[in-house]
Order: structure tokens, then C-alpha cells, then sequence
């Protein structure tokens, strides 16, 4: 990670933000390890702190507001698509009850959670949520995101001598802490958990260990 963000710069630390924040394209993006390692490297003085963090930070907002357009836009045709693998009405008309019920928290809270902080916004316009009620939260959530943890790796990286040494398990244990939450969810429902088991079993039986 470090090498490839000397390699990337700014620009390309700004991108991946922005594009993890709000497009389907960029769900699989690891903002978090990211944001700590730039952060990280700042306390280095390999990049300019300030500058990482408002370019995080508006980086963050707009890829959220450009999802957010995206879902408002497209949102009443996924209403007329037919069930598939990767989409069920359901799925959306669960999300507009959640989001009815806890849209703003649902906002904030989903920028520490991988993959669902891609799609947030998404539901959200597709919702039909109010525009300057998302973007409060979405600046809010912003903010808490791609401005704290960029600053928890600069003061570790300031903090603790030879952090570098520690970068690996850090990252790793805060990949894990991010992913938790989602996966306590998906593991709790009965009908994903078993979707997940049905899926784990198919290469397995075409390998002959189990029938």
C-alpha cells in the first residue's frame, strides 16, 4: 500500500475515494487501509496533510452527491427490471423503509463499512431521499471518514516510533473492524446466510470433496 500510493499521489489517493464513495465501479476499493496509510505517510512528510485531507474529504462528498444523482436518476427503472442474481425488488424496498426509518444515521455510519458505503448513496437516491437532507449527513459522515482516519494514521505515524514496522497488522485489524458489522448483518439473515453456504458448496462438489 505504501508503495503504491507514492506511486499514485494525490491524485490517485483522490480518485479512488471518490470513486469507492458513490460508484458501482468502486465497491472492491480499500478507502480505509488507504486513508490510514496516507494519513501514515503525511506524519512522514512524504504528502502535505491539509492538502490529504480536503482532497479526501471533498472527495468523499462528491463521489457520495455523484452516486446519490445516480440512483435518483435510474432509480425508477430498476422498479420495471425482472428479479436476477444481483438484484431484487425487495432488496430496494427494504432499503426505502431503512432509509425512511434511519436515513441519516444510515448515511454517516455506512462510510466505516466496505462495499455498503458505495451504495449508500445509491439507495438513497434511489429512495427519493431529500437532497439537502442527504447532503448534511453526507458531509457529516465525510468529515468523520475521510478526515479522521486519514488523522489516526498521522498521529500513530507521529506517536509510535518505528510504526512503520506495525503498518500490516494495523491495517489489517482495521479492515477487520470495518467489516464486521456488515458481515455480523449478512450472517444474521437466514436466507443470505444460506445463500452464502449454497454458493461455498458448489466448488467443492465439482471438486469431489462434497456431494
Amino acid at each position: 500500500m505504501e508503495d503504491f500510493l507514492r506511486t499514485v499521489g494525490y491524485l490517485g489517493i483522490f480518485a479512488i475515494i471518490f470513486a469507492e464513495s458513490g460508484l458501482f465501479i468502486g465497491f472492491f476499493l480499500p478507502g480505509d487501509s488507504l486513508l490510514f496509510t496516507a494519513g501514515f505517510l503525511a506524519s512522514q512528510d512524504f504528502f502535505s496533510l491539509p492538502l490529504l485531507l480536503v482532497g479526501c474529504f471533498l472527495a468523499a462528498v462528491l463521489g457520495d452527491s455523484v452516486g446519490y444523482a445516480f440512483g435518483r436518476r435510474v432509480g425508477p427503472r430498476l422498479f420495471q427490471r425482472e428479479d436476477s442474481v444481483l438484484f431484487h425488488k425487495k432488496n430496494v424496498f427494504k432499503a426505502q423503509a431503512f432509509y425512511e426509518k434511519h436515513g441519516a444515521k444510515t448515511i454517516v455510519i455506512a462510510r466505516f463499512i466496505p462495499v455498503v458505503r458505495t451504495f449508500a448513496p445509491i439507495v438513497a437516491g434511489i429512495g427519493q431521499m431529500r437532497y439537502r437532507h442527504f447532503l448534511t449527513y453526507n458531509v457529516v459522515g465525510g468529515l468523520l471518514w475521510a478526515v479522521g482516519v486519514t488523522l489516526l494514521g498521522y498521529f500513530l505515524g507521529n506517536a509510535i516510533p518505528d510504526v512503520d514496522r506495525y503498518l500490516l497488522p494495523i491495517i489489517v485489524f482495521i479492515v477487520l473492524i470495518s467489516v464486521a458489522p456488515a458481515a455480523y448483518h449478512m450472517l444474521k439473515d437466514a436466507e443470505t446466510r444460506n445463500s452464502l453456504l449454497a454458493l461455498a458448496r458448489k466448488p467443492l462438489v465439482r471438486l469431489g470433496i462434497l456431494r
